[in-house]
């Protein structure tokens, strides 16, 4: 059997919110991530969530300039490709995915099939053995529904402290906890 591994992109893969950052302070009193402490931060700044969220839209728009999150992205997916099926799985506005898979085309990240969905709750119903994520809300949904989670460590997930997610704070740290899993050693 081949491991079926969710990646998302927007906080794993691609630093959107620097990019948001930089956007949002040029209009607004500045914000920055250290003070991103929950999922749904934008609350506490008085920003709308629809606007929030398409201003993400807008930030990528600029694909070429979203940063990634970490160096050698690219060869940490090649590293769980090798261990897996992976698919980019990602909740976002339909008008940014042509962005995105640019975005992934550029920084040659490794993938076999590109999922879009419109809510990132929806991804605990995808059929996928497990999912690399940041947002808390998600994790939860996804072991909720007996899945398995690695969370991507950011400011906005660390009060997450379900002990059936495994954090990691670089994306090749994955590649070790998938292999338990596929060795039974979970």
């Amino acid at each position: 059997m081949t491991l079926r591994i969710a990646l998302d992109v927007d906080g794993v893969l691609a630093d959107v919110i620097t990019s948001w950052l930089s956007y949002s302070n040029k209009i607004r009193p500045t914000i920055l991530k250290s003070q991103i402490s929950e999922w749904d931060f934008w609350r506490k700044h008085s920003i709308d969530k629809f606007d929030f969220y398409n201003e993400l839209s807008i930030c990528w728009k600029s694909w070429k300039n979203m940063p990634p999150t970490e160096n050698n992205i690219a060869h940490a997916t090649t590293q769980l490709s090798n261990l897996g099926t992976v698919d980019i799985v990602t909740a976002r506005d339909e008008s940014t995915h042509s962005d995105v898979k640019n975005w992934l085309r550029l920084h040659k990240i490794n993938f076999k099939n590109y999922v879009g969905v419109l809510e990132g709750i929806e991804k605990s119903r995808l059929d996928y053995d497990v999912f690399i994520d940041d947002s808390p809300l998600n994790a939860q949904s996804i072991l909720d529904e007996g899945k398995s989670v690695i969370l991507y460590s950011q400011p906005w997930n660390e009060s997450f402290d379900d002990h059936r997610a495994t954090r990691i704070r670089e994306l090749k740290n994955a590649v070790p906890v998938i292999d338990k899993m596929i060795n039974g050693n979970e």
